[in-house]
């Protein structure tokens, strides 16, 4: 088995050798890819878009994020997945030969196990979500279709699926460029992340879950993740062994970054998830959900995408783990709470008052 992991890693290692050697000047659009495919953008821009014009997909685009990244989560305790930029210098395959010569980025050292990819289990759950239900209003629309809607609705699927293989193929290539995986790891990625969105699309109870649903449902999952940790820990696992990897092999100490550990992942999912029930359970959602006018959905488009934006810049302190993990929290909940209900609730009150001004 470790002959074939070896074999399997070694390829992985050549493959990252070969494309940063012959695709250099691409290494801009790579880096850019691997960031647009962090889960951060599904929170922090297409949630808010798509919650405003269409809250159901907003809904499930959360669920599938939050669910998708917990079980990432818990395949890489499992898994115990080597990353490139560190197996390179230890591994035994090498013992004979000189190993290819890496490069490292600003993104590389990424501080969980590797297997699977979670940008690309992530990319694929989110794209797959929005491909599918693009397609579901489109075809929802067209119910009596003639046979000239039945060629445009073959025409939407080819291009929403090429776009849906292009975006994963980018993303897959891009991961490995920068030697943050493994090609078989991208490839698990992909393959969960479908299923996981799949799934999802076959449930009905998160639209309607309550809010007591969702704090047990945050508090099964985190109670589920540490006892996991705990029980591991007491069984002689080392489930943060791969943070020392990480320092012991990244070229630059400042890359290796506190917010890619398992934990700030897990604890950024759970807020969010969280968050989500208290906005959808807030009064002042329920004052503004009636709201259905262009000019509303608009206003709470431009406004959620701005504020996210300016929230996004605040970094919580890193020199103490405790408090990052918990202002992680807070700032993850409140990303959808300020979504789902403040800012509806506050457009929704400067329409009113235009109007009244109006007559």
């Amino acid at each position: 088995m470790n002959a074939i992991m070896d074999a399997m890693q070694g390829f992985g290692v050549s493959t990252t050798h070969y494309l940063q050697t012959n695709y250099q000047d691409a290494q801009g659009l790579f880096l850019w890819v691997s960031w647009a495919a962090d889960l951060r953008n599904t929170f922090f821009i297409f949630f808010p878009l798509w919650f405003h014009l269409r809250a159901s997909v907003g809904i499930k685009l959360i669920w599938v994020a939050v669910i998708g990244d917990w079980l990432n989560l818990v395949f890489k305790w499992i898994l115990f997945g080597e990353r490139p930029y560190w197996w390179v210098h230890e591994a035994a395959h090498y013992a004979n030969t000189v190993p290819p010569h890496i490069e490292q980025y600003p993104m590389t050292c990424e501080t969980g196990p590797g297997s699977p990819s979670g940008h690309a289990m992530g990319a694929a759950g989110v794209y797959y979500t929005l491909v599918t239900s693009v397609l579901a209003i489109m075809t929802s629309k067209k119910k009596y279709g003639s046979k000239k809607s039945t060629n445009k609705n073959w025409y939407l699927k080819a291009v929403l699926w090429t776009l849906f293989w292009g975006v994963q193929v980018c993303v897959c290539l891009s991961r490995v460029f920068i030697a943050a995986h493994f090609p078989h790891q991208v490839i698990a990625g992909v393959i969960t992340g479908m299923i996981v969105a799949e799934a999802f699309n076959r449930t009905q109870w998160i639209y309607s879950a309550s809010m007591k649903k969702y704090f047990y449902t945050t508090l099964f999952l985190t109670s589920f993740a540490v006892g996991f940790y705990l029980l591991l820990k007491a069984l002689g696992v080392d489930l943060l062994w791969t943070l020392e990897k990480a320092q012991k092999w990244c070229v630059k100490p400042e890359w290796v970054h506190l917010d890619t550990t398992p934990f700030a992942s897990l604890l950024r999912n759970m807020g969010t998830l969280f968050g989500l029930g208290l906005g959808l359970h807030s009064p002042l959602y329920t004052e503004t959900k009636k709201s259905s006018s262009t000019l509303f959905k608009a206003g709470c488009v431009i406004s959620s995408l701005i504020l996210l934006h300016l929230f996004d810049s605040f970094k919580p302190p890193t020199h103490t783990a405790a408090l990052f993990y918990l202002l992680s929290f807070c700032k993850s909940a409140t990303v959808p709470l300020v979504t789902v209900s403040i800012i509806p609730y506050c457009v929704n009150g400067a329409l009113s008052l235009q109007n009244k001004k109006g007559v």
